[in-house]
C-alpha cells in the first residue's frame, strides 16, 4: 500500500512539486484545516519545505510555522530565500525564533537573525543558552559575506603531544563536539593551528602513535575577515573539505566546510548573473516598490546612452532620407556589435570575479580579444556584404556595411574588456556597470561608422 496516500484523508502524494503543494496548504490554512496543512508538509526535507513556503503569502508562512509548533524543523529557515527569510524572521514572535535558533548550527543561526533590529537580536540571544549565545554573538561581530559569518564554532582541537588513543577517547567522551566533522585540528597552547589530521587516517592509526607524527602540517587556513568569495576560490583551488578559521592573532575560532562553500559559489554566480542584467540582488519575492527602485537607476542611465546613440542617427538624418536602405540595415550593425561585446564582457567579468584576469596578463588578454573581434568582424563583413549586394543590388552599399561591421566588431571587443577592467581598477563592480556603457559604445560606433561611411561613399 502507498504510504503517501494513507497518511491523512485528502492528503496528496509526496511527489508533488512545490507549486502543486503550496495551493492546498494555503487553502487548508484559510479554512482552518490545520490537520491537512500539517499532513501536507509532514516528512518534507528542509530544502523542499523551504521551496513550498516561498510560494506562500507572508501571513500564510507565519501561520504555518506557528501551527506546526515543535514539529517545525528550524533547518528550513537558512534554506529560505534571503528576502523571505528576513520577512519571516521579522514576523515571527521572538520566543519562537529563539527556540529555532537554539537548535541551529552557529552559521545558520546567524543567517536567521542577522537582518533583525538590534533590540530583537538581543531579546532572542537572551533566551539562548550561554555557550551558544557567546558563539553566535562572535559570529555576528564579523561583517556579512565573510568567513567569520560562515564558520561553525564547534570543532575538534587537540594538542600535538596527545596519542591517537587519547584523541579517540576524547571524541567519545566530550559533550561539546560538532554533530559531524572530518578533520581534527592540532593546536598549540595559544590555539594557533599547527596542522590537522583527517578522521579516516586517525582511525587507521594505532592508538599509541603521537598525533604530531601523522598530522598534515601545511594546512590551509582561512582568515575570519576574508571575503566569502575568496574563501570559495581557496576551497576550489586546494580541493578542501573543510578549513580552520583564524582571527587576527592566528588563533583558531571556527571552521568552514565544503557545503557552506557550495552555497557561496551558487550565491555569487547568481549575483553576477543578476548584476550583468542590471538587477543587483533582486529576487522574485521582493516587493514591487523595491524592484522598481532597484531597476530604475540603470534603466535611467541606459536611457541617456540610448539618447546619445539616437543623436548620432539624427546627425545623419539627411543621409538616411536619401537612401531608405540605410534605415533597414542600421539595426544589423548595432545588434551584431552588441552581441559580440556581450560575449567579451561576460568572459571578462567572470575572469575578474575569479581573479584569473589582472595586471600581469591584462595586455595579452586585451590583444587576444581584439584579434578575435577583428577576425569575426572580417568574416561577418564578408557575409553581410554579399547578402546586401544580392538584396539591394548596390555593391558600394555592401562595402559600406562590411566596413562598418569590421569597425564595430573591433570596438565591441575592446569595449567588452577595457570597460570592465577600468571599472574594476577604480573600485566599481564591473558586473553591474559594464553592460550599459558597452552597449553605448557599440551603438555609437556602429551607427557613426555605418552612416558616416555611407555619406562619404554613396551620396
Amino acid at each position: 500500500m502507498d504510504d503517501a496516500t494513507t497518511s491523512a484523508p485528502g492528503v496528496l502524494p509526496g511527489s508533488l512539486a512545490p507549486a502543486e503543494r503550496a495551493a492546498p496548504i494555503a487553502a487548508a490554512l484559510a479554512t482552518g484545516d490545520v490537520a491537512t496543512a500539517r499532513a501536507l508538509v509532514a516528512g518534507l526535507p528542509p530544502p523542499d519545505l523551504a521551496d513550498v513556503m516561498e510560494l506562500l503569502q507572508p501571513d500564510e508562512r507565519v501561520r504555518l510555522v506557528q501551527e506546526l509548533g515543535p514539529a517545525f524543523d528550524p533547518e528550513v529557515l537558512p534554506e529560505l530565500d534571503e528576502t523571505v527569510r528576513d520577512q519571516l524572521s521579522e514576523a515571527l514572535p521572538n520566543d519562537v525564533l529563539a527556540r529555532a535558533v537554539a537548535r541551529l548550527e552557529t552559521d545558520d543561526a546567524a543567517y536567521v537573525i542577522e537582518g533583525l533590529e538590534k533590540a530583537d537580536q538581543q531579546e532572542i540571544l537572551a533566551q539562548i543558552p550561554t555557550g551558544d549565545r557567546a558563539a553566535l554573538e562572535r559570529n555576528l561581530e564579523y561583517p556579512e559575506e565573510t568567513a567569520g559569518r560562515l564558520m561553525q564554532t564547534d570543532f575538534v582541537a587537540v594538542p600535538p603531544f596527545w596519542s591517537v588513543g587519547q584523541v579517540i577517547d576524547h571524541m567519545r567522551e566530550a559533550q561539546d563536539l560538532p554533530d559531524s566533522f572530518s578533520d581534527i585540528y592540532v593546536v598549540d597552547p595559544t590555539f594557533r593551528v599547527l596542522g590537522s589530521v583527517d578522521l579516516s587516517r586517525l582511525l587507521r592509526t594505532k592508538r599509541d602513535v603521537s598525533i604530531d607524527t601523522i598530522m598534515e602540517a601545511d594546512r590551509q587556513v582561512v582568515l575570519a575577515t576574508a571575503d566569502q568569495e575568496a574563501v570559495a576560490r581557496q576551497f576550489e583551488r586546494y580541493d578542501l573539505k573543510s578549513a580552520p578559521v583564524v582571527d587576527a592573532s592566528d588563533r583558531l575560532v571556527g571552521v568552514v566546510t565544503a557545503d557552506d562553500m557550495v552555497e557561496v559559489i551558487e550565491e555569487e554566480t547568481e549575483e553576477d548573473m543578476r548584476r550583468l542584467g542590471g538587477v543587483g540582488d533582486e529576487s522574485v519575492t521582493d516587493s514591487v516598490l523595491y524592484t522598481v527602485r532597484n531597476r530604475f537607476a540603470w534603466l535611467f542611465i541606459n536611457l541617456g546612452t540610448a539618447l546619445l546613440a539616437s543623436s548620432v542617427i539624427k546627425t545623419f538624418d539627411a543621409t538616411i532620407g536619401q537612401m531608405v536602405a540605410l534605415a533597414v540595415l542600421m539595426p544589423i550593425v548595432a545588434s551584431m556589435g552588441g552581441n559580440a561585446a556581450t560575449q567579451t564582457m561576460t568572459v571578462t567579468v567572470r575572469a575578474l570575479a575569479t581573479s584569473s584576469l589582472g595586471p600581469v596578463n591584462a595586455t595579452r588578454v586585451i590583444l587576444r580579444e581584439a584579434s578575435v573581434g577583428l577576425i569575426n568582424g572580417l568574416i561577418f563583413a564578408a557575409i553581410i556584404g554579399v547578402v546586401v549586394l544580392f538584396w539591394f543590388g548596390v555593391g558600394k552599399l555592401g562595402l559600406v556595411i562590411a566596413s562598418a561591421m569590421i569597425c564595430n566588431f573591433l570596438a565591441a571587443a575592446l569595449a567588452g574588456i577595457l570597460i570592465p577592467l577600468t571599472l574594476a581598477r577604480n573600485g566599481f563592480d564591473p558586473a553591474v556597470a559594464s553592460g550599459v556603457f558597452v552597449t553605448m559604445v557599440t551603438d555609437v560606433v556602429g551607427f557613426f561608422a555605418f552612416l558616416g561611411l555611407a555619406s562619404l561613399w554613396l551620396l
